[in-house]
């Protein structure tokens, strides 16, 4: 009896510490430093993603620093009715990822993943490839174009092929920010133990 209440807690313990985002999010090394465990392995899930769908692991990565600071459940603020009462939310974006419900859907049910979770890493990684992979096969995009790869991301493949970032300075300035991450990260990677 004891020992299973040992057991219980420590993998509270360890759960809950996988839910928080990694201390130092601007520093690749130190994020999979935190995030591969036995249980865990960040490092890992993102060389599986790249491997699968050809996106560079510091473009995944950026994706999940730029949309969410790595947290498992980030959603978009509520809308405030007389400025104080919680609405809607402006989307469904959730997760790592920040996911709309539909395209996960859609995911799920192009690569037969029924079972994956927009707040796993693992999960949300592979989403990112495979969405960057989408991007690139449905807009030309390269797949080493941080820039072009973020704003697709951002307005969806209509909207990039139509040109709906243009108008958006937020967009922009997250592209901006995607690719500085990205270069940041990869040079990074370079440098890290194994």
């Amino acid at each position: 009896m004891r020992t299973a209440l040992v057991s219980a807690l420590g993998a509270m313990l360890l759960l809950s510490a996988c839910a928080k985002p990694p201390t130092q999010q601007r520093n690749a090394c130190a994020i999979f430093e935190q995030r591969d465990g036995l249980l865990n392995n960040w490092r890992r899930e993102a060389i599986k993603a790249e491997r699968e769908y050809g996106i560079p692991v510091p473009i995944l990565m950026a994706t999940i620093y730029t949309e969410s600071n790595f947290r498992h459940n980030a959603r978009p603020p509520r809308e405030k009715i007389f400025g104080f009462i919680p609405g809607k939310r402006q989307s469904t974006a959730y997760g790592y990822s920040q996911a709309l419900d539909g395209t996960w859907e859609r995911y799920q049910r192009e690569t037969g993943r029924w079972s994956a979770r927009r707040t796993d890493f693992g999960d949300a990684v592979r989403f990112i490839g495979w969405y960057h992979r989408q991007s690139a096969d449905k807009t030309g995009i390269s797949l080493s174009d941080p820039y072009n790869l973020y704003l697709a991301y951002h307005s969806g493949h209509a909207g990039f092929l139509r040109g709906a970032y243009k108008s958006r300075p937020e967009a922009l300035r997250g592209a901006k920010r995607f690719t500085d991450i990205t270069y940041t990260y990869a040079k990074q990677l370079q440098q890290c133990p194994n």
